[in-house]
């Protein structure tokens, strides 16, 4: 299953996630459901691209207020046809208090629990860049800075609800480490001469094994990730939308 890249300028891990195998014979859609990383960079010829040829009109930017004050307007804030939305999966006010319980869970499982650490702090940005995948017109992009940890969640959870074969969800996350020391150039550039700084941030490419644990651990603490979502209020109108979005007519 070879990953569909969307080879941009600007960026160094977009990609469409259509074709991936689901229930039933299935196959996600082309040009539905797009993931990045930082869309910053954009080149004028890159925006072209992702809204006239990819169709994208939606955009759901994961990354918390900080780092969007940070740097500003980007490229696609431009763009009328395209609505970009923040939905920051770190806490950003007190009123984002994360339960004990789920507190809890997230201790000591590594990636897993720093993915769990994201639901249980911002199941409202959760939820809220599902329905912006699932309602939307056009193709959504989902993206953070380095399109792989707070993307790969959201998007995990997508493919989840749309059925799509758990080892292509793996694949789908994993695929990410391809393209990652391309990333690393363009995120942190000063890592390239520092090898204790190199050494750290390899700690950080994106594995299977880290999919696959989350995974395990939302089948563990609550019964899988249908059961979290309708937890937290999704609706089966909801995902009915999500897999009419994501899945052939």
């Amino acid at each position: 299953m070879t990953p569909d890249w969307i080879d941009l300028d600007g960026t160094n891990n977009t990609r469409d996630t259509g074709g991936l195998p689901a229930a039933g014979g299935q196959r996600t859609v082309s040009r539905r459901l797009l993931r990045s990383d930082n869309l910053q960079d954009l080149t004028r010829a890159d925006v072209q691209r992702l809204v006239s040829d990819y169709g994208v009109r939606t955009v759901a930017d994961l990354r918390a207020v900080i780092e969007v004050k940070s740097t500003g307007p980007g490229p696609l804030n431009a763009e009328p046809r395209v609505t970009i939305v923040n939905l920051s999966l770190f806490p950003e006010h007190d009123d984002h208090i994360v339960p004990p319980a789920e507190r809890r869970s997230a201790v000591g499982r590594g990636f897993s629990g720093l993915y769990l650490g994201f639901l249980a702090a911002r199941p409202d940005s959760v939820l809220a860049a599902l329905r912006l995948i699932a309602h939307g017109e056009g193709a959504a992009l989902v993206h953070c800075t380095a399109g792989k940890d707070r993307t790969g969640v959201v998007v995990a959870l997508a493919l989840a609800e749309a059925g799509v074969e758990r080892a292509a969800i793996v694949a789908d996350y994993a695929a990410s480490a391809e393209h990652y020391d391309a990333l690393l150039r363009r995120l942190a550039p000063a890592t390239q001469d520092d090898e204790l700084a190199r050494a750290a941030a390899l700690k950080h490419v994106p594995r299977a094994v880290n999919m696959e644990r989350f995974l395990d651990a939302m089948d563990e603490e609550f019964g899988g990730t249908a059961a979290w979502l309708t937890a937290h209020g999704w609706t089966e109108e909801d995902r009915a939308a999500l897999r009419r979005k994501l899945l052939p007519a």
